[in-house]
């Protein structure tokens, strides 16, 4: 993923004949209206397909006007809504993408899951590990293991350590490439049970935690160069924010120990303070930018689950997201297309573009979450 957000111009216009909202909405001046999360989140994520997916490569388009050209990471975030609708509905037509984009990613990635970008690796193999606990597929789990040996090569002791960002930019740790990798081996851990993937999961969690987190007010700041030893603590994104959290997160789980818990609780309190436009998730531009706050709301959503979640901070991050998520369905959802912006207060029009409609598409699936498991 660049380090750069790339600005992503709509062309022209595309009509799109989807299932349509119009009706099914709650008025948004009802307060009291109550909205059926899991409808939404059919109607999200099968328009995801109907307006992305490309049948003939098997994978999915950057725009929503059919614009073909492949990026890598965002295929991953797309398999993960794909996998959150069958693990919700248990609908096979969600279970008959897996094994196409299995295929397709691969080719269009010349004929490989190995990237030059760590965090894009990352990823992929998140998401790829997340369909082996889906299926029991081995194939799954053994193209995950295959990419976490591709990045354990990134770690080296520049700044004290961490996953590199990009091959050939040894000097360059960012967050981008840690918290990912953190998850993605304390999530080995706990599925194979593997003590290396554990101490892996340690050792870059202590990394960053030292090197690129603010005690004082949850911060997590970008990156650091390690030729001059310059931290960038002008770049905070919800993304960053959201790995750090799901990091503490996947480490609590292991250890049970309440300081990964506080941690989490710290970073989420400064996303949902600071990084917010009247209490609703800035926008952070498109292209990549346009990901970034859905992957937040994904890591956000399992601090949620947490039972030690002390139940004050439970109803105040479980209102914070109720609140996005209602905005965005009653005020930044185009109809009848169901295609979702930069802005979750504005809807995009007659198209939009993949990473945007991702970030929507991850909220609404994580409403939809939290309602089926009666919280919200």
């Amino acid at each position: 993923m660049k380090k750069f957000l790339i600005l992503f111009t709509i062309l022209s216009l595309y009509h799109f004949s989807a299932c349509g909202k119009s009706g099914d909405q709650p008025d948004p001046g009802g307060e009291e209206a109550q909205i059926d999360w899991a409808d939404a989140a059919d109607k999200s994520t099968n328009v995801l397909l109907r307006s992305f997916w490309n049948a003939g490569g098997k994978y999915f388009n950057y725009d929503s006007n059919g614009k073909t050209d492949f990026h890598y990471w965002p295929q991953a975030h797309a398999l993960d809504v794909l996998v959150d609708a069958y693990t919700r509905t248990g609908d096979a037509t969600y279970k008959s993408y897996f094994d196409q984009w299995f295929e397709g990613v691969r080719v269009k990635n010349n004929n490989t899951f190995w990237n030059e970008y760590y965090d894009d690796m990352e990823w992929n193999a998140l998401a790829i590990l997340r369909v082996y606990q889906a299926t029991n597929d081995v194939r799954y789990k053994e193209a995950a293991l295959e990419i976490w040996e591709y990045i354990k090569v990134g770690w080296n002791s520049n700044a004290g350590g961490g996953v590199t960002w990009k091959k050939g930019m040894e000097y360059s740790k960012n967050a981008c490439s840690n918290g990912p990798a953190c998850i993605l081996a304390a999530r080995l851990y706990q599925e194979f049970r593997n003590e290396d993937d554990k101490e892996w999961a340690l050792k870059i969690y202590n990394w960053e935690k030292s090197t690129l987190f603010n005690a004082n007010n949850g911060m997590i700041y970008d990156n650091i160069n390690s030729e001059t030893g310059e931290i960038q603590k002008n770049w905070i994104f919800t993304y960053n924010q959201g790995t750090f959290i799901g990091s503490a997160v996947e480490l609590y789980k292991i250890f049970g120990e309440r300081a990964y818990l506080n941690d989490a609780i710290l970073a989420a309190d400064h996303t949902i303070s600071s990084l917010v436009d009247n209490s609703i998730l800035k926008s952070e531009g498109t292209g990549d930018g346009g990901l970034f706050k859905g992957i937040f709301i994904r890591y956000f959503t399992d601090l949620i689950r947490q039972d030690r979640l002390d139940a004050v901070a439970a109803k105040r991050y479980i209102q914070f997201l109720r609140h996005n998520a209602e905005t965005l369905w009653n005020e930044g959802t185009s109809v009848p297309q169901v295609f979702y912006g930069p802005n979750w207060r504005t809807a995009p029009g007659a198209s939009t573009g993949l990473t945007e409609q991702l970030s929507g598409s991850m909220l609404i699936e994580a409403a939809a979450l939290l309602q089926s498991k009666k919280l919200l």
